[in-house]
């Protein structure tokens, strides 16, 4: 990446801004080609992350609490994003037998049917998305990212 150099002190306020703002836009362009992809399956990205923490499970069915923290990014209505997946029939949710308080959700067979349908158009995605990178580009990006977000993990994160 280039030095905060002259025209980019003019335009941003320090490095890490500089920086910061390089990632949102990166996320930006890379998030948009996703989103025309689920688009065609009817589905938000937060929709298509839980379908697979879901397959992940499968055939157990999961306490919806447990998904909230395993999602890639925060959601603000897990409930709603789980009422549009049961009314595709995507997803079957129930009471817990032991503790009535707990929802648990289970993958469906259509929901699992339609990861399939998903699989090879996503890594196509991936592909336009970061296959311009070697693989040596791709190890080194993964080990910044980790090392810019490790101080703001929550401590019994998987992504720690």
């Amino acid at each position: 990446m280039k030095q905060l150099g002259r025209q980019s002190a003019r335009r941003f306020d320090s490095a890490q801004q500089e920086t910061y703002l390089a990632l949102w836009r990166t996320y930006d362009r890379l998030r948009s080609l996703e989103d025309a992809l689920f688009a065609d399956f009817d589905l938000t990205a937060q929709q298509y992350n839980l379908l697979r923490l879901l397959r992940a499970s499968h055939p157990q069915a999961v306490p919806t609490l447990s998904l909230v923290g395993q999602l890639i990014s925060r959601a603000p209505n897990v409930t709603h994003m789980l009422d549009h997946l049961e009314k595709r029939e995507l997803i079957e949710r129930r009471r817990s037998t032991e503790d009535r308080r707990t929802v648990l959700v289970r993958i469906t067979n259509p929901g699992l049917a339609l990861l399939d349908r998903i699989a090879a158009p996503l890594k196509e995605c991936h592909e336009r998305q970061l296959g311009h990178l070697t693989a040596s580009d791709l190890k080194q990006l993964r080990g910044l990212l980790h090392k810019v977000r490790g101080p703001h993990e929550p401590v019994n994160s998987p992504w720690k």
